[in-house]
C-alpha cells in the first residue's frame, strides 16, 4: 500500500521564456524541459580591443584606454549550449489524455521552440510597406515618414531559466533539430534539438522601454548578483586555501 511519500526529490526544470508573445493572448509562452539536459556547455569570451595603428613618438608609445591590456569596458559575452530530448511515447500510452501528442507527436513543441528564432511584428511591417508602396505610385519608394513609421524587427525576448541562480536573457544563436521517428500522419514523435544561446546585457534592450524589456534586464541583474554572492560565499574556502598554498 502506497504511503505518499516519495524518496525522490523535487527536480526544477528548465525552460525557455518568451515574454514578447506573437500570440492574441498576452501571456508568457513557457517551454518546459521536457527532460533537463544533462550537460549545458558555457563559454565566456572576454572583451577585444579592437587593434590600433602604432603611432611615432611619446603620442604613440602612451596606450590609450582602449588598448590598455585589462581593459574591460564591457561585460564578457556569454555563451551556453545545450541539448534537449523531446519525446512524445508516455503520450501515446495515454491517447484519451494526450489527444494532441496523437496527432502531431511532438511538433508543437518543436513549433513553439522554433518561434523564438523568428522576428515579432513581421506581417505588421510588410503589411504597412504593401500599403504605402500603393500609395506611392508607380516608382514604388518609401517616403521618409513612412521609413519612420516602421519599427525593426527583432526576435520575441526571451529568459533561460536554469533554475533560481540562472535566470538570463537570450538569443538563440543556433538551432538544430534531429526528428528520430514519425507518426502515420509523418509528425515527429521524438525529436533532439541542439541549441545555441547568446546571453544578452543591458545593451541589447537600449531604447526599448516594453514591460518584456524591463523584466529582461532585471533577471540579468538578478543573476549577476547571484554570481556576485557565490563569490563571496568562496570566501568561507579563504583558510583552506591559504594553507593550501603553504609548504606543509
Amino acid at each position: 500500500m502506497g504511503t505518499g511519500y516519495s524518496r525522490s526529490p523535487l527536480l526544477l526544470k528548465g525552460a525557455l521564456v518568451e515574454l514578447t508573445s506573437p500570440f492574441l493572448v498576452p501571456i508568457p509562452n513557457i517551454i518546459l524541459f521536457q527532460y533537463n539536459p544533462e550537460t549545458v556547455s558555457r563559454r565566456l569570451s572576454p572583451w577585444q580591443s579592437p587593434e590600433q595603428p602604432s603611432g611615432d613618438g611619446a603620442e604613440g608609445a602612451q596606450a590609450s584606454p582602449e588598448t590598455n591590456s585589462r581593459a574591460q569596458p564591457y561585460d564578457p559575452e556569454e555563451n551556453l549550449s545545450l541539448n534537449l530530448v523531446i519525446d512524445a511515447t508516455d503520450d501515446l500510452e495515454e491517447p484519451l489524455k494526450h489527444p494532441i501528442s496523437v496527432v502531431t507527436g511532438v511538433a508543437d513543441r518543436l513549433a513553439a521552440l522554433e518561434k523564438l528564432l523568428y522576428p515579432i511584428g513581421g506581417d505588421a511591417g510588410l503589411l504597412s510597406i504593401d500599403i504605402d508602396v500603393s500609395l506611392g505610385g508607380a516608382s514604388g519608394s518609401l517616403s521618409a515618414e513612412a521609413e519612420a513609421q516602421i519599427e525593426p524587427l527583432t526576435t520575441p525576448v526571451t529568459l533561460f531559466v536554469w533554475g533560481p541562480g540562472r535566470v538570463v536573457p537570450v538569443r538563440i544563436k543556433s538551432f538544430t533539430v534531429t526528428e528520430k521517428s514519425f507518426n502515420q500522419l509523418l509528425y515527429p514523435v521524438r525529436a533532439e534539438v541542439a541549441i545555441g544561446l547568446q546571453v544578452l546585457t543591458d545593451a541589447a534592450f537600449e531604447g526599448d522601454t516594453s514591460i518584456a524589456a524591463k523584466l529582461a534586464k532585471a533577471a540579468y541583474k538578478y543573476t549577476r548578483s547571484q554570481q556576485d554572492i557565490l563569490a563571496l560565499a568562496n570566501l568561507a574556502n579563504l583558510a583552506e586555501s591559504v594553507l593550501g598554498l603553504l609548504p606543509l
